[in-house]
C-alpha cells in the first residue's frame, strides 16, 4: 500500500462534501507531476484529505477505490486522469501546515517542498508521524 496527500480548496470541494458523497472522483488535476502521481495510485492506497488555501490542514483520510481513468471534467481529446476515492474518516485532530512545517522530521514532505502540487506521495514514515499528530488510528 502506498500513501498520498490530496489537496482541495474547501470552497471548491470540501471534506464535508466528500463525506456526504462517500465515494467521489478526484477530478480537475491539471499538472503533469500530479497526473503522474494519480497514475501511480493503486486500489487500496490511502490519502490524507487536505484543505488548502484558507485552512491549510489535513482534515480526513480517503482510500483509492478506482485507479486512474479519463477525467470526465477534462476535454475529450486531453489525457488528464482522475481516481475515485472513498471516505474513510475524519482526522480526529486536524494537522495544520504550521505544525507540519515545525516538525523537523517532516521537512522533506512533498507538501512543503512542492507546495503547488495537488497530489503528492507520502512515505510510510511520514504517514505514521502525521497519523500520530492527528491522533488517527486506522479503523
Amino acid at each position: 500500500m502506498a500513501y498520498w496527500l490530496v489537496k482541495s480548496e474547501p470552497e471548491s470541494f470540501s471534506w464535508d462534501r466528500q463525506v456526504a458523497h462517500g465515494t467521489e472522483p478526484w477530478t480537475g488535476v491539471r499538472n503533469h507531476q500530479a497526473k503522474k502521481n494519480l497514475l501511480a495510485m493503486a486500489k487500496g492506497d490511502q490519502a490524507f484529505f487536505y484543505h488548502s488555501v484558507t485552512e491549510k490542514r489535513i482534515v480526513g483520510v480517503v482510500e483509492v477505490v478506482r485507479e486512474a481513468y479519463p477525467d470526465p471534467t477534462a476535454p475529450v481529446e486531453s489525457n488528464w486522469v482522475c481516481v475515485d476515492v472513498r471516505t474513510v474518516g475524519p482526522m480526529p485532530r486536524p494537522v495544520t501546515l504550521a505544525a507540519i512545517k515545525a516538525d523537523a522530521a517532516l521537512q522533506e514532505l512533498a507538501l512543503i517542498r512542492q507546495s503547488r502540487l495537488s497530489v503528492v506521495p507520502i512515505s510510510s514514515d511520514q504517514w505514521q508521524r502525521l497519523c500520530r499528530m492527528g491522533e488517527w488510528h486506522t479503523p
